[in-house]
């Protein structure tokens, strides 16, 4: 429910230099790295004096000329040629080791592998990674006697000689060959099976083309749809419903596209105008409604299509009050409607007739103390992803037929988890059937797909990812806690995202090492409920950053040290409205326009608050496609800190040209390098 999309990290993160050096591998690595022959003198960004005055305060960015929203000039792309080979350059010493690292991070991936197989109609649908390959192949086979092959957890794909042979749709990798960026994000079936509409991005930064293709054959039918986002849904079988972007990358436009036309011609449904609002597109479980979202950080309405007249166009189901959001589902006769506002911050759930959306019955009360996150809705179910006490849980209700009245929910079965602290989410599940399908993954227990039976509160393993090179979830090694072994201190506090305990292959690299890894839970995420959330952000957003000092502090008090690593250039970017994604920002972070969030977003961001004094040793990565975080940003941090630190400690900056907020594309490249 709570989208990504349109939001700029903020992570902050903490390691323990001082203590990491007294690993034995670390210091030998560092040492080769800083040799006298493989360094050469740091780039010099040149200065270029850029006056910037607002409530009469005057500041200087000299390196303001670092951004060009093109990517393509000359000077520009030389420096950060630059500032490449001096990265690479120092840390020469350490290729060797990174090589091993590399090949740890494979040698844990089993790249031979498949998705858990999803029934949607007459078909399992999966995807599947081949051995050597960074990219997905998309498959499907015939459910034998589907008519008479209910849902099950026990259901198992046949894939014997004598069954239906499997039928690759898409592979992603002869896609890729032609382009350094490959990413889709979208893989749409049409009701009857036939036809898919993918959504392809092939430079990182986040517009998209949708192919449609025949599902048989792998031919494209009709032209591709250009700059659009990875929002496409099906109404029938003939029919698309898409979204498009403003100039500065705002969802703001809803278009309805009939196969075989030209994108010229498709009709404009709705055209959101207020800049500081975006659009969503997401369809029913049952398949009968699409929903389209308008929402800033605070405010949600909604429109419903019927997907079986798309022409009719949108009608509202939610109507634009300033403080109240809301998400919607559909059942039968009705609408279910997730509720939030000023009064009810931890959300309530409602159902509305269909054909009278302004009345409405209660289902599931506000509850101070709970929040919920998510629903899913089947035919005769109902599942309510909640959290509380900072843990997610999962509650399972039986709903009355559809022809009875819903008046009132009964007592709901609550999930039981295997660890104590854990990360669940929804994954894709049969809206005819009683089955529950989720993800799963906790610190010690890998990503896995479980099924659960709402009827008989059974639930079945399906998946536990396999990690290679000797992996022991019940292998328990007791850490140094005197300050000799080096900590990783990870938080996130923003956007209400939840940061809950989640497994990472990658991260066993650094434990094997020694190394301690912990979360700070801080203000501005969404852990403790929407208050805490609601405490970390406007003019309470220094909250995020006391906190995960505090988290750190207490480490220290432990005999845990720490040494912090810095943000990036809020005050600028939130002035600049034409940067994406900046207008639909200034409820979350504050509209700096206003003298009252200027100084104070200007107390903590951290390219105005540079100074002459010692920092320590600092990486920054950055994409070059990056459309949320622009690389000029922390190019123009790194050139600034360069200009006035006063210590010999290394300050590197690595820019990928090839990628964009999440690093390089390839499920290898993309694990090894997050």
């Amino acid at each position: 429910m709570w989208r990504l999309f349109n939001s700029r990290s903020l992570l902050v993160t903490a390691l323990s230099l001082s203590a990491s050096l007294s690993s034995p591998n670390i210091v030998r690595s560092m040492s080769s790295s800083l040799s006298t022959d493989t360094m050469r003198s740091p780039p010099a960004a040149k200065k270029v004096e850029h006056r910037m005055e607002i409530f009469g305060d005057v500041r200087v960015d000299n390196y303001y000329w670092l951004r060009d929203d093109s990517r393509t000039s000359p000077e520009v792309l030389s420096y950060l040629q630059q500032e490449n080979a001096y990265t690479d350059s120092v840390l020469s010493g350490t290729k060797q080791f990174e090589d091993q690292l590399f090949k740890e991070i494979r040698g844990r991936i089993k790249e031979e592998d498949i998705s858990v197989p999803y029934r949607q109609g007459p078909y399992y649908y999966y995807t599947r990674n081949l051995e050597g390959k960074e990219y997905l192949q998309h498959c499907r086979r015939l459910i034998p006697n589907h008519d008479m092959t209910p849902c099950s957890v026990h259901d198992t794909m046949p894939t014997g000689p004598d069954d239906p042979p499997e039928h690759v749709i898409l592979d992603e990798n002869i896609k890729a060959q032609e382009h350094g960026f490959y990413s889709i994000q979208a893989f749409k079936v049409s009701p009857n099976h036939k036809l898919v509409a993918y959504a392809e991005d092939t430079k990182g930064d986040e517009i998209y083309t949708v192919h449609v293709i025949d599902v048989e054959i792998g031919a494209p039918v009709g032209k591709p749809l250009t700059s659009v986002t990875s929002d496409v849904e099906w109404a029938n079988d003939d029919t698309l419903v898409y979204i498009t972007m403003d100039e500065i990358l705002r969802p703001d436009k809803v278009w309805l596209h009939k196969l075989g036309t030209d994108q010229s011609s498709d009709i404009c449904l709705y055209h959101e105008k207020d800049d500081t609002f975006s659009i969503d597109l997401q369809k029913s479980e049952s398949h009968e409604f699409l929903f389209v979202g308008s929402e800033n950080k605070i405010t949600r309405f909604i429109f419903f299509i019927d997907a079986s007249k798309p022409e009719d166009g949108l009608k509202v189901l939610t109507p634009h009050v300033a403080g109240i959001a809301s998400w919607a589902k559909h059942r039968g006769n009705h609408f279910f409607i997730i509720r939030r506002s000023e009064e009810f911050f931890n959300s309530e759930l409602l159902a509305c007739p269909v054909d009278d959306v302004s009345v409405t019955m209660p289902l599931i009360p506000h509850r101070d103390r709970i929040k919920i996150q998510d629903v899913c809705l089947f035919a005769n179910h109902l599942a309510v992803y909640e959290r509380e006490n900072g843990l997610p849980k999962v509650i399972a209700y039986h709903l009355p037929g559809v022809d009875e009245p819903l008046t009132r929910l009964e007592d709901g079965r609550a999930i039981d988890f295997i660890d104590p602290v854990y990360t669940v989410d929804p994954a894709q599940s049969e809206f005819n059937s009683s089955i529950l399908r989720f993800s799963y993954s906790s610190l010690r227990t890998p990503d896995s797909v479980y099924d659960y039976d709402m009827n008989t509160g059974t639930f079945v393993v399906k998946k536990i990812e396999t990690v290679l090179g000797g992996f022991d979830a019940s292998e328990k090694n007791l850490v140094n806690i005197d300050g000799s072994d080096p900590l990783l201190l990870y938080g996130y506090g923003s956007y209400e995202v939840c940061i809950d305990p989640w497994f990472k292959a990658s991260r066993l690299s650094l434990l094997d090492r020694g190394f301690i890894f912990a979360i700070a839970h801080i203000r501005g995420g969404g852990e403790m409920g929407r208050q805490w959330y609601e405490n970390g952000k406007y003019l309470k957003k220094m909250n995020t950053f006391t906190d995960f000092i505090a988290c750190a502090e207490y480490l220290i008090e432990q005999r845990l040290l720490f040494a912090g690593v810095p943000f990036v250039d809020a005050l600028t970017t939130m002035l600049d409205p034409t940067i994406p994604l900046t207008t639909s920002e200034w409820e979350e972070w504050g509209d700096p326009r206003k003298e009252e969030f200027y100084h104070y977003m200007k107390a903590y961001s951290p390219v105005d608050n540079i100074k002459a004094q010692n920092y320590p040793h600092i990486l920054v990565t950055a994409g070059l496609h990056d459309p949320r975080v622009m690389y000029s940003e922390p190019a123009k941090f790194v050139a600034k800190l360069r200009e006035n630190k006063t210590d010999n400690n290394m300050l590197l900056l690595k820019c990928e040209f090839g990628a964009g907020h999440s690093s390089k594309s390839g499920k290898v490249m993309f694990s090894a390098l997050s």
